[in-house]
Order: C-alpha cells, then sequence, then structure tokens
C-alpha cells in the first residue's frame, strides 16, 4: 500500500512539474512581439556588444533583476527615465511614486513611449511593457497604482537610464 502512495505521489509531482515548465516556456507574448516591427532592430551580437550582461538579460531575454537592488529607486531628482537599450524616454520623474515592490515604479509612461503585450508564463496573466521603439522589455503594469490612472508601470531599473533634467536658469 505504502508503494502505490508513493508511485502516486510521485507521478503527481512529475506531471505537475512537467505542467509548470510548459506554462514557463510558451509565453503568450512570444507570437505577438515577435510579429511586431521596431524602429531599432540589432542582430544578437550587436546588442550583446552594446548593453551589459545584465541588461542584456533583462531587456532582451525579459528577464527580471532582483527587488531592492535598483539605484533608480533611490533618484529623486527631476529628469526622465530612457531605455537602456535605445535611450528612448520612457517616464518622467513626475509620474514615479515608491510602491513598497522593490522596482521603480510610476504611474504613467510618456506619450508613445511603451507597447504592451499579454504575459501567460508563470500559470497567470500578466501585462508586460515594452519599449516602443527597439522591444526592450522593461517590466509590467499592474491596476493597483495611485490616482490619477490607478496604475502601477513596476519597471526593471537595469532596463532604465536616468537623465536628469538641465538646471533652471534662475
Amino acid at each position: 500500500m505504502l508503494d502505490r502512495r508513493i508511485l502516486i505521489t510521485s507521478v503527481a509531482s512529475l506531471t505537475g512539474l512537467a505542467a509548470f515548465r510548459w506554462l514557463r516556456a510558451t509565453p503568450a507574448r512570444a507570437g505577438q512581439k515577435a510579429a511586431e516591427k521596431f524602429e531599432v532592430e540589432k542582430t544578437d551580437a550587436e546588442w550583446r556588444a552594446q548593453l551589459t550582461p545584465q541588461q542584456y538579460e533583462i531587456l532582451r531575454n525579459e528577464g527580471t533583476e532582483r527587488p531592492w537592488t535598483s539605484p533608480l529607486l533611490k533618484e529623486h531628482r527631476k529628469g526622465v527615465f530612457a531605455c537602456a537599450g535605445c535611450d528612448l524616454p520612457l517616464f518622467s520623474s513626475e509620474t514615479k511614486f515608491e510602491s513598497g515592490t522593490g522596482w521603480p515604479s510610476f504611474f504613467k509612461p510618456l506619450d508613445n513611449a511603451v507597447g504592451e503585450t499579454e504575459d501567460r508564463t508563470f500559470g497567470m496573466t500578466r501585462t508586460e511593457v515594452h519599449c516602443r521603439r527597439c522591444g526592450g522589455h522593461l517590466g509590467h503594469v499592474f491596476d493597483d497604482g495611485p490616482k490619477p490612472t490607478g496604475l502601477r508601470y513596476c519597471m526593471d531599473g537595469v532596463a532604465l537610464v536616468f537623465h536628469p533634467a538641465a538646471p533652471s536658469a534662475t
């Protein structure tokens, strides 16, 4: 009787593991993003030469940086957050807020700056955010943000670069 329980438990565990690996390996967004054309397109070798290994993993492989590791969490100067892949301005510092999640968060992107695709990895449905110009993965958007939009653009800091505003003449 004990051998039968072990067998059933083992089969159930392996089935669950296989299902998880299948869900992770077949993201819904892969076809959507692959069909999309971007203004900035480079070969894999060109992206690897331009980006740091961590930037490449996040922007090109849709990875995620560890929470609380981005220096941009503590960036509070006025300016613009741009794509680390193509330098397209994405978010104004005016829309940055402390979300408590460990990633730089914004309640609104700049006009015509980002694209969104459905992401069904890890057995859940989320909205993935990418750079409109180069297609680089930036993070995800959730509907639990502050007013006025109610949105939280949870971005990987490694996917962004900060450009401080020019000092105003007084």
